[in-house]
């Protein structure tokens, strides 16, 4: 009797197993998505880098249970963009220089340079009044370890709230940072990337969650309006140069969806053999179950000056050969 139980549970480990190690094969906007340990990804107003063949996810992680007294970074890497490794939490920090009770770390974003061979990661650091307007930088030597906490400040002297990364076809870093109220700057890094070095552009539109793509010889620029947790129509501008001039901004989607419920935090695009996908990032914010917090990525339709979020739906991407696809008559339940 002991000897079939033991087989019966080994059956049902296995089963267990396999279940488990299912793989992703599609994006389901706006649904719980899981991680390789089953958990819904805590990469919240996140970025995006790759190196070699993968990539690798930082966000702010607002699971339950965590320690009040520490603000926390996670990390996941992926080499198809569906199917996310957890890395463990790059960031847990305390309050640092002594900020005050419910101190803000917000939209982490990581650079690598490739001549100092150091991971620099920027985010928005902020007292809970939003009154300090800071970025903080904290670095490491691997793209997974332990990040160190270096400094805050504000960029060139400005104010510097939401943040966003762009990293240019020919490796030029820049941050995009808002200053409220002028709009949000454009800015090149020092060589070491441990500061902002020069600004490249003003955009004098009151916006925030910048993002920036290079595609087919513009640059789109996306951003949300000033409504902060509570989702609104973002819009895009177009410009030959970073500097600009900018056109005027139009919206993205139709503007009584509120972009589907989301805000911008990146595009990614994602060069293959046969074409290129540029990728909108958006989270959907759950101010009173942050935890629950949920992620709009779709591909976007876009070139000749024109940018379009299509109405999200279930998708998949071949990062190989950078095509994606509709995922039609698929039975996905929601959570």
């Amino acid at each position: 009797m002991k000897l079939k139980r033991l087989i019966a549970f080994s059956c049902f480990c296995g089963f267990a197993q396999i279940i488990f190690a299912q793989k992703e094969t599609i994006i389901k906007p706006n649904e719980l998505w899981p991680d390789d340990k089953g958990n819904h990804i805590q990469a919240h107003g996140g970025g995006i880098i790759k190196l070699g063949k993968t990539y690798y996810w930082y966000g702010e992680e607002r699971a339950q249970g965590l320690d009040s007294n520490y603000r926390y970074v996670s990390c996941y890497a992926s080499k198809d963009l569906m199917n996310w490794t957890f890395k463990g939490d790059v960031v847990k920090m305390s309050d640092p220089d002594s900020m005050g009770a419910k101190w803000i770390l917000e939209r982490p974003k990581v650079f690598y340079n490739k001549k100092t061979k150091k991971y620099v990661m920027y985010m928005h650091i902020d007292s809970k009044n939003y009154k300090t307007a800071q970025v903080a930088i904290a670095v490491c030597d691997k793209p997974d370890g332990r990040f160190k906490y270096v400094k805050r400040f504000r960029p060139l002297g400005h104010e510097s709230r939401d943040i966003g990364q762009f990293i240019d076809d020919d490796g030029t870093p820049y941050l995009v940072f808002e200053d409220r109220p002028f709009g949000f700057r454009i800015a090149t890094l020092s060589a070491d990337y441990m500061n902002v070095e020069k600004e490249v552009c003003l955009i004098p539109a009151h916006m925030e969650g910048g993002a920036i793509v290079h595609y087919k010889g513009l640059y789109y620029s996306i951003g949300s309006a000033l409504t902060g947790w509570k989702a609104n129509p973002n819009k895009y501008a177009t410009a030959k140069s970073l500097s600009g001039p900018w056109s005027e901004f139009k919206d993205i989607a139709p503007p009584e969806t509120n972009t589907y419920g989301g805000q911008s935090t990146m595009l990614l695009k994602v060069e293959g053999t046969k074409g290129t996908t540029v990728i909108f990032l958006a989270d959907v914010w759950k101010p009173k179950t942050q935890w629950d917090s949920r992620y709009i990525w779709m591909p976007l339709e876009i070139g000749d000056g024109k940018l379009w979020v299509p109405e999200p739906k279930p998708w998949t991407i071949d990062v190989k050969t950078g095509e994606n696809k509709l995922v039609e008559a698929l039975n996905v339940g929601q959570n």
